[in-house]
């Protein structure tokens, strides 16, 4: 009972490291709470802090969510990978850190998917791809490749997979819930490319 309540505990701690907060802080001299969205997340990284520090943090998510997905593997476990993560989410978006404020989780969970099946996690993230260049919107996106991830999920008949990601995506649409007020009014920002900013450039000129 220990050792488990342990693995939990580490995933916990793991997802509530904030690097773009902590890259902001040592090297850019910065509080990205106070810039641009407020997020401490990549998107605000890349946003705030330049692509460099953008790309680390967008690793550093990703790989704690991995981490934390591969923890049962290390404590010898036979809990599922997907239940030991949602720990990691809650880390990362209550983190104990920053008085229990956070992100919106979407490359931690992406992580723990990497952990738990490499071939899943590639679908998902081709169509996070695919939709950023057609929307130039990093939101939108990640709400579309969560929605997609519940229903590939059905076809692994995999109860676990399933209803974690339809948690993970339940979360992920709460967390944007002001993104989503944005899109409708058309005033969500948008990345440097993609079709939605090639257009809206030249509608502009």
């Amino acid at each position: 009972m220990f050792p488990t309540i342990l693995m939990f505990v580490f995933s916990y701690l793991l997802g509530s490291l904030m690097p773009g907060f902590w890259i902001g802080k040592l090297f850019y001299h910065k509080d990205i709470r106070d810039e641009g969205s407020g997020n401490v997340g990549t998107t605000n990284s890349f946003r705030v802090l330049g692509t460099t520090a953008g790309i680390v943090t967008l690793l550093l998510d990703l790989l704690k969510g991995t981490a934390a997905g591969l923890l049962p593997l290390l404590f010898n476990s036979n809990i599922n990978p997907m239940l030991v993560g949602v720990a990691a989410i809650i880390g990362h978006t209550f983190s104990i850190w920053i008085k229990f404020k956070g992100g919106k989780a979407v490359a931690t969970s992406a992580g723990i998917l990497l952990a738990y099946n490499p071939y899943f996690f590639t679908l998902a993230i081709a169509v996070f791809i695919l939709v950023l260049l057609l929307t130039s919107m990093v939101s939108m996106s990640a709400m579309v490749s969560f929605s997609f991830a519940v229903v590939a999920s059905l076809f692994y008949h995999d109860p676990i997979l399933t209803i974690v990601t339809m948690i993970l995506t339940i979360f992920v649409f709460y967390r944007h819930r002001t993104n989503i007020s944005r899109i409708k009014n058309g005033t969500e920002s948008t990345v440097p490319f993609g079709l939605y900013h090639h257009v809206r450039k030249n509608r502009y000129k």
